[in-house]
């Protein structure tokens, strides 16, 4: 059975960065598409950013240029390197698995979910 596990989450001043990690179990990471994705208090699910099972990678408006996600085919993970945080970033980060190699439009697409790591940008 396909498993996602978040982690790398914590508590991070503005201007600082962290690295999430998503650790799969039971499929190969380098054919399907990993997607980032957030959920702030009150608001709804919002995609981060995407990358296929060929590499390519998409980014939301709200984070291209401070976020680079890759994968570590080896290790099983995809990361999500986020620099230059702001308060705004403040959210739980998930990251899910669509069963093809392209980053599907619709995250209702995507089959499989982690649990979620927290992420929160305060002074």
């Amino acid at each position: 059975q396909l498993q996602l596990v978040e982690s790398g989450g914590g508590l991070v001043q503005p201007g600082g960065s962290l690295r999430l990690s998503c650790a799969g179990a039971g499929y190969t990471s380098d054919y399907f598409a990993i997607g980032w994705f957030r959920q702030a208090p009150g608001k709804g699910r919002e995609g981060v950013s995407c990358i296929s099972g060929g590499d390519s990678t998409n980014y939301a408006d709200s984070v291209k240029g401070r976020f680079t996600i890759s994968r570590d085919n080896a290790k099983n993970t995809v990361y999500l390197q986020m620099n230059s945080l702001k308060p705004e970033d403040t959210a739980v980060y998930y990251c899910a698995a669509h069963l093809d190699r392209l980053c599907p439009a619709d995250p209702a697409d995507y089959d499989y979910w982690g649990q979620g790591t927290q992420v929160t940008v305060s002074s």
